[in-house]
């Protein structure tokens, strides 16, 4: 049995979307963040770095933080969603990364400045939506070349950037200037399992559209 622990966070919904799409049992352990459940130990034993999401195989008996990685494990395991070789493989891999070192740190400082605190400082705001915004550009020419999904067939690559992308309102950003991106949202929006692994482990709203 697979043991999610995670919240209503882009991070979160990652693994949630994953392991709705790979169609695989799990538990859901809500860890709320807002009231700083991520600091007990019975969580830190899992997660050293006081983060969500992370997961327990107890097939395996594995722990794993990091959204990549347990996104990695997970693919490989189930043989879904990351080429297991070659050029392919890397890259998702590559793609994957992107988000990870990129996407997910530069909106989720958007979030912090542009959405949480406006006015706290004008330097933070302009500097992390300004990089936010580059990064969609990047996107939206990648899913323009790739014609439909970010590297290849759909894969954890989409899975880990679009719960992201959702967020674009807070980002402050208007998906019309970004037509491959906002095509690329709607299409993958539509999926049952995204929907699904989106209202992982509340439903705290409706999914924005991309309009």
């Amino acid at each position: 049995m697979i043991d999610l622990y995670t919240w209503n966070t882009p991070n979160g919904r990652k693994l949630s979307i994953l392991l709705e799409e790979l169609g695989v049992g799990y538990r859901v352990f809500p860890i709320n963040i807002t009231k700083k459940e991520q600091f007990s130990p019975d969580f830190l034993a899992i997660s050293p770095n006081k983060k969500i999401p992370a997961l327990v195989d107890q097939e395996h008996d594995i722990k794993l933080m990091e959204s990549g990685a347990i996104m990695i494990y997970l693919a490989d395991k189930y043989g879904q969603f990351l080429p297991k070789e070659g050029s392919d493989r890397y890259w998702v891999l590559e793609w994957l990364m992107w988000q990870m070192g990129g996407l997910g740190p530069m909106a989720g400082q958007t979030h912090h400045f542009v959405h949480f605190n406006p006015g706290l400082s004008d330097y933070a705001e302009k500097r992390f939506f300004t990089e936010t915004k580059r990064l969609y550009g990047v996107l939206n020419t990648q899913l323009e070349d790739t014609g439909r999904f970010v590297a290849g067939d759909y894969s954890i690559a989409d899975m880990a950037a679009w719960p992201w992308v959702a967020r674009y309102q807070w980002q402050g950003i208007d998906l019309s200037e970004f037509p491959h991106v906002a095509r690329w949202y709607k299409e993958i929006l539509q999926r049952p399992a995204v929907q699904r692994g989106y209202h992982v482990p509340d439903r705290l709203g409706d999914i924005p559209s991309g309009d």
